[in-house]
């Protein structure tokens, strides 16, 4: 067959996937009728874990997995705006890797909203401006985003998802040369990510801190002499040079995300939770109140502690472990945490993401 002809043969087949997603859109519109009458969540992490799961152990090529996912996602993204007009809040602004991580798990079909600020984020939703909200946790070079884990001490809002992004930071500039730049603006975490390479490479520039890499694209697009470490969706938006690209000091680079919200995720046979608590202050006390892990075979995947605010020396515990709160183990393992914690909080329980 000749050119022409596949051609033809491929807007045959695109005819025939168009009227099956728009028929599946059609069962989409009865789905969210009978949510809202129910009042249900409209985002169902562990639904969306079972249909990538299906698909991907169907899927026989030659697509790959990583294509496959891509194009679901945006159907999936499509289908949650069907239903209900969903809203994100994220760390923003726009061309942030939160912003890129919250595209990444919800699509380009649901409504976005850039917030200032961690507690912005988690406003926004208790507050039911946004249905969930996107936040960093943790990064594989610069460790825990303690900002973050000090918002849930207070807020009743749960984890319901995660997702991992390979994060590459650029020297972007309006000039040419490196050797000019006498000033770099970027996030702390971007700094503490790329900290070898701007001690080896710009010794005795001046470091500024702002609260995003895309404010500090929009900043240096207005100065001379001047660089940030941003992504490479900022130096499209504010027309900026890419002096050097990838300067983390560790290869991949990923960070990890959390989805909150009001709703919780249901088992799926492969979960994560996550918790919170403190204890006595006495020799031995973090070593016998993790017990119960290992008795109930209950894996503990991390574990990140930060000073109460309350007296001096007195410290909350955040940990993941593997499973769901309402599994046996699980259940039975935080059960007796709970008894010997002089407080404790389930931070959520969600589906394992992906990480790249």
């Amino acid at each position: 067959m000749n050119l022409k002809g596949l051609r033809k043969k491929i807007d045959a087949i695109d005819s025939e996937m168009l009227k099956l997603l728009n028929k599946r859109a059609e069962v989409i519109l009865d789905v969210g009728r009978i949510k809202r009458r129910s009042k249900s969540a409209i985002y169902v992490p562990e639904r969306e874990k079972d249909v990538y799961d299906r698909l991907l152990a169907k899927n026989k090529g030659p697509m790959l997995n990583n294509a496959l996912k891509a194009i679901f996602r945006e159907v999936m993204s499509s289908a949650l705006s069907l239903e209900h007009p969903v809203r994100i809040a994220y760390l923003g602004p726009e061309f942030t890797f939160t912003h890129l991580a919250s595209i990444k798990k919800f699509g380009a079909s649901v409504s976005y909203t850039g917030c200032e600020t961690i507690t912005d984020v988690f406003a926004e939703v208790e507050k039911e401006r946004a249905d969930y909200g996107v936040v960093p946790i943790e990064n594989s070079i610069d460790g825990a985003v303690t900002h973050t884990q000090d918002m849930f001490i207070d807020s009743e809002l749960k984890i319901c998802s995660e997702v991992y992004l390979e994060v590459s930071h650029n020297l972007l500039s309006r000039e040419s040369d490196k050797r000019k730049i006498k000033k770099v603006y970027s996030k702390s975490q971007v700094f503490g990510q790329c900290r070898l390479w701007v001690e080896a490479n710009l010794p005795g520039v001046e470091l500024v801190e702002v609260s995003s890499t895309a404010k500090a694209a929009e900043i240096v697009s207005k100065e001379r002499f001047s660089a940030c470490i941003a992504g490479e969706l900022a130096a499209k938006k504010y027309k900026l040079k890419a002096l050097c690209g990838s300067i983390e000091d560790s290869f991949p680079n990923v960070t990890r995300f959390l989805v909150i919200g009001k709703m919780e995720a249901k088992p799926t046979k492969k979960d994560k939770t996550s918790i919170m608590f403190s204890v006595k202050d006495r020799p031995g006390a973090l070593h016998d109140i993790l017990v119960p892990f290992k008795r109930h075979g209950i894996n503990m995947v991390k574990i990140e502690s930060r000073p109460s605010k309350i007296r001096a020396w007195e410290y909350y515990f955040f940990v993941d472990i593997e499973g769901h709160y309402h599994e046996a183990k699980a259940a039975r393992a935080l059960r007796e945490l709970g008894r010997s914690a002089t407080y404790m909080k389930i931070l959520g329980s969600y589906p394992i993401g992906d990480n790249v």
